[in-house]
Formats: C-alpha cells, structure tokens, sequence
C-alpha cells in the first residue's frame, strides 16, 4: 500500500479524460482518508462523462465519506440507473437513502432481490423498516430468518438490540435460546448471548447463561471470566476476586478493565493501579485512561491534574443562534425517536435514542446544526493546551474533525445517562435542544451533567465539574472522560451527541 501523501500526490497528478486512472487513483486516495481532494475531481469528471456508472459510485463513495447523504444517494441513484442489475451499487442507493432520511424501504427490497444471501442487506432493510416506524415487521423478518439460519452471529445480536428498543418486557434472547437448542455446543452462540445480558446490564441471567454452557461445553477459562464479570457487577466482589485470581493475566486493556472495577471496588486501589498502568500499547489501550483517571484522583496522584485538571479540556458554547429555531429542531429530532425502550448497550435510562448517524441526514435543520456543531469544535480544539505525545487527548495533528457517530436522545420522567466514557473517539460532546423546567422541589443539579463520576464502582466518588443544562448549550469534552447526567422529576429533555474520532497521527 502506497503512504497517504504518495495517494494524493497520484490523485493529483491523474490525466484528464483518463477515467480509469482516476478510478484507480480515487481507490487508493478514499483508503487514506482523502475524499475531501477525491470528490471535485469526481463530480468533474462525471459531467464530462456522465454515461461512466463506475464515476458515479466513486463519487457516491467519496460524499458519503465526506457525509454529505444526500449527495451519495444522488450519485448512487445515478449509477444505479446505468446499471441496475449492480448488487452493490443497489445496496449503496439504499443505505444511502436510509442515512439520508429518504424512504429506504423499496429499495432496500430491490437489492435484496438482487443479493438475497447478504446479510447485510437484510440488516440494512430492518433498520430501514424500524426508521419507517415498522420496529415490529423489522423483528419478525429477522426471527424468521434466524430460524433457517441459527448460526448468522450479526442476525442474532441485530434482534436482540432491536427487540429491546420495540418490545420492551419480551425476551431479547429467543433466537439465540432457538438456535442453541439446535446447537448446544456452539460456543459462539453461547458467546453471544453472554453479550446480549452483559449489554443489557442483566447479569444475573448472564450469569446462569454461564452456568448453562458449563454443562453444554464443559469447564473453560472464559466462562470463569464471563462469571467473574457478572459477579463483580452484581456486587459479589470477593466471590469475583476468587475467580480473576485464578485466570491468565489480562492480554490487552479493554479485558483489564473489569478486573480494575472489582479492585475499586474491594478498595484495592494500588492493586487497581498496578494493572492500570501496565504496557498495553495498541491492544486497546485507551480503555484503562478512564480508570488510571479515578484511580489517580482515589490517590491524591498529581497526574490526574495532568490528564483531565486543565480547565480548557471541557468547554461551553452558546450556539443557539448558529442553530436557528429549538423549536423546530426538537420537532424533526421527535420524529426520529421510533423506539419504544431504551437501546441494549448504550447509557440511556428511561427514555430513547435515535438509529444511524444523525448528522448525516439531509434535513435542512440537521444540516445546519452540523454546521454549527463542527464550527464550535474547531473553536474548542484551537484553545486546547499544546500537544503532549504522552496526553491520550493532546495530539500533534489536530486538523481532520470527522464525525465518528451522532445521535439524539429524548429522556422523560426520572430519566438520566448512567456514567459512562467513549473509548472509540476522541472528542464527545452534549448539545442540549429542550429540558425540562426545575420542578419546585427538585434535587440540586437534577438533570446536570456531571464529569469525574463512577457511580457503579465507586458510588462516594463526587464530580470534579457539572454543567448545567441549558438550551442552546454545546458541552464538548474529552472522550475518555468519565460524564453521566442526574435525574430530572418530570418533562422532557431531548439532546444531541457526538464523538469527533481521534485524528491520524503522522
């Protein structure tokens, strides 16, 4: 593979009218990131040569990385006029519809007739059909499909979180019970639906799941480990702490983090730090910063002031002007919540969040929310404090600002984020659209978001910081710290998130 600055030197330098050198060299370019030079370059050449379809996908390719929907779809839809009976092009004309907003449904159905094996084709029409207000239709075809094909890994997790969020209080886990009747000794099955209870913060059943693949599968390390887990978070600590002792030592930071929370919790806090620090460079490392975070503040360590104490890291910004009516932008955010239930693995409790990327979606409102959105966080990360090639947050290169993922969440009554971080990016964020007017006899700070807390873990560890709620009020903050919000007593409160993802480093 040629090294991004060779990609766009060779984009550059492609012949004009020489389409499949510019296809070759589009390729290359969109593998290192550079669809912001591709796409121009793409748009030309197909006015000049509007009958070329493979310029068309390439172009479709280059906007959606660029996250402009509705320009993809207009190219996809393009392409896929010159060659209809194209499976892949099919398929990218309807999830670009889908993130776009448009009805996706049809679609989605024409090119499952053209790839009927491609599962995700089919997982792109349920989302299709949960979008269109059809979450039911979504389940069932999904649960029909499960039943000729047991051992479809994604089709089984797709079910479960999709049943959570529009058949709150019925099993999430049937297909998979299903399949394992027919294959009790399938350990991915069984793996999954470890996955399912311990996404859906039910460990007691993932617990008992356990104890029923021992009997299927026999004794196994990982089943110690999945019982480990399920222990410490049901808050057996000791009980967990026998078992973790007897495992293999952590082989990256995402699987050590469990055994730091039930050191935390034990109040073993240099144990805790011990393997906190240990070297887990490129094995997913950025899971344990979070918990090096508590346990340095635990510990008086001055390194937490290193790593979260400068103010600049978390900002405020009134952005309600930029936005244009939050009125109007609640409408269309309301429209888009089709669940029923809170989503299986995300933070929300007692209330909903919205499917795909929201900021991609081609609604004049969204569109210039995203505007003012990313204008604030290039604000934000001009006044960060200079690079520290040790700062999980201080990088060199702070110039490519992509959104990694975008969602709305809508919280009623006695609704709240529980404590939480995003490991995966770089930058997240809260951007508060209604909230909910302070009943007469309200907690303090009901409602606010507050930094620094881990309320699972370590339930006497106050916030170091909490921002009130404010319509209009972007908060942007470092992905890895730990935020969660306080309940409210009554109404509404509709937000909009983010996560910037961490840019390339040379």
């Amino acid at each position: 593979m040629i090294s991004p600055q060779a990609a766009l030197t060779t984009l550059h330098t492609v012949p004009s009218g020489n389409p499949a050198a510019l296809i070759k060299a589009v390729s290359e370019a969109l593998k290192h990131g550079h669809a912001a030079a591709a796409e121009p370059l793409l748009a030309a050449a197909t006015a000049a040569a509007p009958g070329n379809a493979q310029l068309w996908q390439f172009l479709g390719l280059a906007r959606r990385e660029l996250q402009d929907s509705d320009g993809a779809h207009t190219a996809f839809t393009r392409a896929a006029s010159l060659i209809p009976g194209d499976p892949l092009i099919a398929h990218s004309q309807a999830r670009t519809a889908l993130e776009a907003g448009y009805p996706a449904v049809p679609l989605f159905n024409r090119a499952r007739l053209l790839a009927p094996s491609d599962g995700s084709v089919v997982l792109g029409r349920c989302a299709a059909l949960f979008a269109a207000g059809e979450g039911e239709a979504a389940c069932d075809q999904l649960a029909n499909l499960l039943g000729a094909s047991p051992g479809w890994s994604e089709g089984h997790l797709a079910y479960a979180r999709l049943s959570a969020q529009v058949r709150p209080g019925q099993p999430i886990d049937s297909t998979l019970r299903a399949a394992l009747k027919q294959h009790p000794a399938a350990g991915g099955l069984w793996s999954l639906l470890f996955q399912v209870w311990i996404e859906a913060r039910d460990y007691a059943r993932a617990l008992l799941a356990v104890e029923q693949a021992r009997t299927a599968l026999g004794p196994d390390p990982e089943l110690d480990r999945i019982a480990a887990v399920c222990l410490t978070e049901l808050g057996e600590a000791a009980s967990a702490q026998a078992l973790f002792d007897k495992l293999p030592f952590p082989t990256d930071g995402e699987a050590a983090t469990w055994p730091i929370r039930n050191y935390l919790r034990l109040g073993r806090y240099d144990e805790a730090r011990l393997l906190s620090e240990q070297d887990y460079t490129g094995r997913n490392e950025a899971a344990l910063w979070p918990y090096r975070a508590l346990i340095w503040r635990l510990l008086d360590d001055p390194r937490w002031q290193w790593l979260e104490g400068d103010e600049r890291l978390i900002g405020t910004f009134d952005i309600a002007a930029d936005v244009g009516p939050l009125n109007q932008l609640a409408e269309v955010l309301r429209s888009l919540h089709a669940a029923k239930a809170q989503p299986l693995d995300q933070s929300v409790r007692g209330g909903t969040q919205t499917d795909g990327n929201l900021l991609a979606r081609a609604e004049p409102e969204i569109r210039r929310l995203r505007a003012a959105l990313l204008e604030a966080v290039r604000n934000h990360v001009h006044q960060l404090p200079p690079p520290d090639p040790a700062h999980p947050m201080l990088l060199a290169q702070r110039e490519s600002l992509q959104v990694a993922g975008s969602w709305s969440v809508r919280l009623t009554d006695k609704g709240f984020h529980a404590d939480h971080v995003h490991c995966q990016g770089w930058i997240s964020s809260a951007f508060y659209v209604a909230v909910p007017e302070p009943a007469p006899n309200a907690a303090q700070e009901a409602g606010w978001l507050a930094f620094g807390e881990c309320r699972d873990v370590l339930p006497d560890l106050a916030a170091f910081r909490t921002v009130e709620p404010v319509p209009g009020k972007l908060v942007l903050f470092p992905s890895i710290l730990w935020h969660g919000t306080r309940p409210f007593d009554s109404g509404e409160r509709m937000t909009v998130a983010f996560d910037i993802a961490r840019p390339p480093q040379a």
